[in-house]
């Protein structure tokens, strides 16, 4: 039998901790039910999660420290959730750790949505693509960075491992098998988020910011990643197929 995927859950409320596990467990999946950050780093030691679903507003924590502190650890999807509709809450979680933002209220049906297509990426995302697809072999390097499409990682020198969302490694992925080429913002949503996902107009925006300080020499005179005014971006690095 397939192992279902186990759902971590962080909510400090706990009229909506039992709504959300009850959504899940009825929809097949195993969850993980916490109240706090100590005991969610003590769920993730114990078990391997698939996907975490964070609520941005806790009381006596910072929900945004909160994720940002799992994604330095963890490659896992993060949904976030807040009461609040603020967009500036939407792009600054965004841009700290979360794949995707849920506003409250929200119905069971968009949030399993939601966290079906983060899935799936996920799962996608961790097949090789053939040669036919993916431009050619399943490593490139650029400067002392390896990108492996197979293994799903970046690393660097060494063998020092930089994490990468889901978001972040598609977008990569794409703009590296084809070297200097523009893409504009659609193009890149359509390999980071699909179509069943919401997005809005600063998502690629966001996850280009994160990879920008993540792999760049200098984030704010970046090399790699440069910008095409009024077309989108290219990946402007040597880029050589292994």
């Amino acid at each position: 039998m397939e192992e279902k995927h186990r759902i971590l859950i962080l909510d400090d409320d706990l009229d909506v901790r039992e709504w959300l596990q009850g959504v899940f467990e009825e929809a097949g999946f195993a969850v993980s039910v916490v109240a706090d950050g100590k005991t969610m780093q003590e769920k993730l030691r114990s078990a391997p999660h698939s996907l975490a679903v964070l609520d941005l507003k806790l009381k006596g924590e910072d929900g945004l420290a909160i994720a940002r502190e799992l994604r330095r650890s963890s490659a896992i999807p993060i949904i976030m959730i807040s009461g609040q509709g603020d967009e500036t809450d939407r792009v600054l979680g965004l841009e700290l750790a979360a794949d995707d933002f849920i506003n409250k209220p929200f119905s069971a049906r968009e949030l399993l949505a939601r966290v079906r297509a983060q899935l799936r990426r996920t799962t996608e995302l961790s097949i090789p693509r053939p040669a036919s697809t993916s431009g050619g072999g399943p490593r490139f390097s650029f400067d002392d960075w390896v990108l492996d499409l197979s293994a799903r990682t970046l690393t660097r020198g060494g063998g020092e491992h930089c994490p990468l969302t889901q978001g972040e490694f598609a977008l990569l992925a794409a703009m590296v098998q084809y070297p200097c080429r523009i893409w504009s913002r659609d193009q890149l949503l359509e390999q980071t988020r699909g179509f069943d996902a919401d997005v809005y107009d600063r998502t690629i925006d966001v996850l280009i910011l994160r990879l920008r300080r993540k792999i760049e020499p200098n984030p704010q005179q970046p090399s790699y990643i440069r910008t095409e005014r009024g077309m989108g971006y290219v990946f402007a690095a040597p880029v050589t197929r292994l």
